[in-house]
């Protein structure tokens, strides 16, 4: 029974990594015959997976200066928000300043 079992799925375990070789694009070059053939079509599957590999470049490259572009911008709003704060800052100081000037006794004339 184990061994019947194991001569079934040794040919179906072998058989699984050949459903797997599909890839978009690609060709099997095993199966030509004619060296030439053979020769056109593996420089076919090298041309194809070079446009695939410039394509996710070019598309890599976008998305990173999309994102650098978002950094600058948020270091630009940063910055802005820098000098918003410290210019509350300095009129807050300079109100509390008022305000201690104002509880301050006055010297009484006479």
């Amino acid at each position: 029974m184990m061994r019947a079992l194991c001569l079934t799925l040794i040919p179906l375990a072998i058989a699984a990594p050949a459903l797997a070789q599909d890839i978009r694009g690609l060709e099997n070059c095993v199966a030509e015959k004619a060296m030439e053939r053979r020769t056109s079509c593996l420089q076919s599957n090298v041309e194809f997976l070079q446009q695939a590999l410039g394509k996710q470049a070019r598309e890599t490259q976008a998305k990173l200066n999309a994102a650098a572009q978002g950094a600058d911008a948020q270091r630009a709003e940063m910055a802005a928000a820098k000098a918003a704060i410290a210019a509350l800052k300095a009129e807050l100081a300079r109100l509390q300043q008022e305000l201690a000037d104002l509880k301050k006794p006055k010297p009484e004339k006479k």
